[in-house]
């Protein structure tokens, strides 16, 4: 009889007890033991089993726990009597980041506080031990909410210090979901006030303790050693695209199809496959994320579990603030293409702004984006990864995610497509003015462009609506060779829909020493089609020229006219 397939338990002990649905990843604990690192951080993407994998790892090595290994009984990690001997044998601190969310840098100093003003309160003991100086009494008393900073930044450390006299035995340090608050950093603006605590408090805790045993910190990104990791030589860093641990987070294709034997659900395998396989770590294919199986064991239903499992505020701010270029990749992932490009898995947040690799560094980290293959020059020693979406939830996602950008800035945009479609230029020039009014500020952020529209942000941002709402019908495609120039955008009918028109865009902005009005700009545009031929490709396919459709945009501020 299959087991139960829990939603959302992130307890090792309830997980087993109650006999829910578990994929044995107890082996972690040998591996990372047997490693030896001194701090390792783990990055993986969200709904990974991070959590899960820090109380498993807090349950075995906690003294809190001592005597109560039963709960491995029978699991990889209690076959081995010399890890058996090791359970509940060490001081553990385990914390989590993962709801330290303040819109101010106050708020969340605030909320991490709070987070180690509890750890106090849980090792009360201490202080009536009489291993602590009267000196030492008033700072433990003074750990609080409303602690100074510099007591702040030195809490974990002599917390450590506290307990290695009480147990005298070295501590291990477990940190959960550590870069949660560094990204609301970033989104709420006060990223430089904040990671400068946060490399106060994660020196003083991670490379300057000497009552440190080992520490686990896991998280999305790796933020950059420089941000906050300075001159911590004894991090260890397994990020997706390591050999190390690569099969503890996520489930293996092994794993799935054992879970869906034993839910009796093996002739859906290839569905599954399709929907949810496609994560990399590092030369580890075919890694499922678990949520997703769960969700899919629990209900037999197929859908969007994991991509709808949070907010995905900051990748929609990035690709729909990013530059024409970002929008451009965007579109040739959602045809099912790869692009090459850089990796520097050091997450700089403050560089998102206006570095692209660190978009799509971001991108894989989180798992939206897989490694398709890796090469190195052996010359230049310059590495280019090819990437493209993960897997077809992930393509679903961003669909639905730019479908909700034209939803909440107008609801004019069904009606120009439908206007585009029935060939009635009237209401398109109607609905288009409508249309820009609301997204040319959505597309474009106005932080770096002093004030000034800029077009080409917003029509590629057009385009991604367009492949949202006619993929079904038509190949859209934007920036590509034909004939003797690039088009802007080209709507190509896909087999099956032969009978629709292939439709032509060049968009241009009004030059007021060049063009009168509007309607020279429109001219100008359609001009350009017929001397660039950009119906060359389409011809060239066996589109009867009497099906393609040419259309010139004119854009002057927020006004557009469509001829």
């Amino acid at each position: 009889m299959a087991r139960t397939a829990a939603i959302g338990i992130q307890s090792f002990e309830t997980i087993i007890s109650g006999n829910y649905f578990y994929v044995d990843k107890t082996d972690f604990i040998r591996k990372w033991w047997e490693n030896g690192d001194s701090v390792t951080l783990i990055t993986r993407p969200r709904r990974f089993g991070k959590t899960l994998t820090m109380d498993m790892t807090d349950r075995f090595f906690s003294i809190k726990y001592a005597g109560k290994g039963s709960v491995f009984s029978g699991l990889n990690i209690w076959k081995d009597k010399k890890y058996r001997d090791l359970q509940g044998t060490y001081p553990v601190i385990s914390l989590s980041f993962a709801a330290v969310k303040g819109s101010t840098y106050e708020s969340t100093r605030t909320q991490i506080y709070q987070i180690i003003s509890n750890l106090y309160e849980k090792s009360e003991f201490i202080k009536n031990s009489g291993i602590l100086s009267e000196k030492e009494l008033t700072y433990f008393n003074q750990v609080s909410e409303n602690m100074t900073e510099t007591n702040a930044v030195f809490s974990l450390h002599k917390l450590c210090d506290f307990m290695q006299r009480y147990y005298d035995k070295k501590v291990i340090i477990l940190l959960d979901e550590y870069d949660t608050p560094m990204q609301e950093a970033y989104m709420g603006g006060y990223w430089k006030e904040f990671i400068s605590f946060m490399r106060s408090l994660f020196n003083a805790t991670f490379k300057t303790n000497p009552y440190l045993e080992r520490a686990i910190l896991t998280g999305i990104t790796r933020v950059s050693k420089e941000s906050i990791f300075s001159d911590l030589n004894n991090l260890e860093v397994v990020t997706t695209t390591s050999d190390k641990y690569a099969d503890t987070f996520g489930f293996t294709q092994e794993e799935v199809s054992a879970a869906l034997n034993e839910f009796d659900l093996s002739e859906r395998q290839a569905e599954v496959k399709d929907w949810y396989d496609g994560f990399t770590f590092g030369s580890r294919t075919d890694i499922y994320n678990p949520w997703s199986i769960i969700k899919f064991l629990s209900g037999k239903r197929l859908g969007t579990h994991w991509a709808n499992t949070s907010s995905n505020s900051l990748v929609g701010k990035l690709i729909r603030e990013g530059n024409k270029d970002v929008k451009l990749i965007m579109e040739d992932l959602l045809n099912g293409g790869t692009f090459l490009t850089k990796i520097d898995e050091q997450i700089v947040f403050d560089q998102l702004d206006y570095s692209e690799s660190a978009i799509w560094s971001l991108l894989l980290a989180s798992g939206y984006l897989k490694v398709e293959r890796h090469t190195i020059d052996v010359e230049t020693g310059r590495e280019e990864y090819a990437l493209r979406l993960t897997n077809k939830e992930v393509r679903l996602m961003f669909e639905n995610m730019i479908e909700d950008w034209f939803k909440t800035t107008t609801s004019s945009y069904n009606d120009f497509i439908k206007a585009l479609l029935a060939d009635d230029l009237d209401a398109m020039n109607e609905y288009m003015n409508r249309v820009s009014e609301d997204t040319f500020s959505y597309f474009d952020t106005g932080t770096k462009s002093s004030g000034k529209i800029q077009p080409e942000r917003f029509y590629h941002g057009f385009v991604l609506g367009l492949m949202v709402d006619l993929s079904d019908r038509y190949l859209i495609t934007s920036n590509r060779e034909s004939g003797f120039g690039r088009y802007d955008v080209m709507l190509e009918p896909k087999k099956g829909n032969e009978k629709d028109p292939a439709i032509l865009f060049e968009f241009k902005v009004h030059r007021p020493n060049k063009e009168k009005n509007l309607e020279e700009t429109v001219k100008a545009a359609l001009a350009q089609i017929e001397e660039k031929d950009y119906a060359a490709s389409l011809i060239a396919k066996g589109v009867k020229t009497e099906r393609i459709r040419k259309y010139g945009f004119a854009f002057e501020g927020k006004q557009v006219l469509i001829g």
